[in-house]
């Protein structure tokens, strides 16, 4: 029987370029879908997949996902003199859940280097990795997916998504030896790894299985990334480290059953900010018809 996961990390020590100005001064991972905060939706998967302990490594500016995720006395004391008890409740349900443990990455240094900084937060047993900008609309939920394939394989399990040809250079890519998405001897979407390529041309890809954020890993990567040269861009690779740790023992990819909004890029968050307004039943009928009732023309200033 496989160690049972029991943390959770999120590297949240980006510098948000993408979004400027929004995220000059607010962290991205505060940027709001719909009434919650981005990072939220990670953490909720996570606890909902039976992970209640969250590491978050965090660095200059981010004292909001702090804030987020502690108790709000004088905000609960208000919502509760004023019977707001809704409201009450869904701020209380996610601090109560959770135990929250966070360490500063210095400067950012690549997701290896985010992993190794919480080393020892995390200790000698395995433990998940969600990288938030990936929002994942999955039941179980994605992480759950893959602790249950984690518990089958014994070993570490990288999440992968079929990604078109043209979006390959922007992916870590993985090689593979079986068919496991027809169903072969390790289940259904498991795939047992052969090597893997960080951001490779298309023309150079060993396949269209793209690295999307969640990993569940074993201890023995951070010695892995210890040993894990830096890139041209003087960051740490997660995906490096990982074809080091392929020496030493089997990794396996996993294919989620969901859909995945990658709201790091603003298409991709508007994207999903529109697909979480129409999941939610007292918005989607008066939003689909404000939609619909919309009269624009693309690409012309008013």
């Amino acid at each position: 029987m496989a160690t049972p996961i029991r943390k959770a990390l999120f590297p949240a020590a980006g510098l948000g370029t993408r979004f400027l100005p929004a995220t000059k001064a607010q962290p991205k991972e505060m940027l709001v879908l719909v009434d919650k905060p981005i990072i939220q939706y990670g953490v909720e998967e996570a606890v909902q997949s039976g992970v209640p302990n969250i590491v978050i490594v965090t660095g200059r500016g981010k004292n909001a996902i702090e804030d987020h995720f502690d108790v709000a006395v004088e905000l609960e004391s208000f919502l509760e003199q004023r019977g707001k008890t809704a409201q009450l409740e869904e701020i209380r349900k996610i601090t109560r859940q959770l135990n929250v443990a966070y360490v500063r990455q210095g400067e950012p240094l690549g997701l290896g280097h985010a992993v190794l900084v919480a080393k020892n937060l995390i200790g000698e047993e395995p433990f998940a990795v969600i990288l938030g900008d990936d929002v994942i609309d999955a039941n179980p939920p994605a992480l759950k997916q893959m602790i249950d394939v984690y518990q089958r394989v014994g070993g570490p399990v990288i999440a992968v998504e079929r990604v078109p040809d043209e979006d390959i250079p922007s992916y870590g890519i993985v090689a593979v030896e079986d068919s496991g998405a027809e169903g072969g001897d390790l289940g259904r979407g498991v795939h047992r790894v052969k090597d893997l390529v960080e951001k490779p041309r298309r023309e150079d890809a060993p396949s269209n299985l793209g690295i999307i954020g969640r990993y569940i890993l074993t201890p023995d990567i951070f010695p892995a990334l210890e040993a894990t040269a830096s890139d041209r861009t003087g960051e740490i690779q997660l995906t490096n480290g990982l074809r080091r740790l392929l020496r030493e023992r089997p990794l396996y990819v996993y294919e989620i059953e969901g859909v995945r909004h990658d709201t790091g890029n603003k298409l991709g968050f508007l994207k999903a900010l529109v697909y979480f307004a129409m999941r939610r039943p007292d918005l989607a009928e008066p939003f689909r018809r404000y939609l619909e009732s919309l009269d624009l023309k693309i690409g012309v200033e008013t």
